[in-house]
C-alpha cells in the first residue's frame, strides 16, 4: 500500500539521511520512478 511505503520511506530517510533514488528503489523493491513519485507526494504534503 502506498501509504505504508510513504511512511516507511520517511522513516528510512530520517534514519539514514540522504540516499539515491536507485538505492531507495532497491530497498523498497519498486522502480526509481515510483520513488520519485513518492518523494513528490511527500514534498506536496508540506512540513
Amino acid at each position: 500500500m502506498k501509504t505504508d511505503r510513504l511512511y516507511a520511506l520517511t522513516l528510512y530517510l530520517l534514519n539514514h539521511g540522504k540516499s539515491s533514488a536507485s538505492e531507495l528503489a532497491k530497498h523498497f523493491e519498486v522502480s526509481v520512478r515510483t520513488i520519485q513519485r513518492d518523494i513528490d507526494t511527500l514534498c506536496q504534503a508540506g512540513p
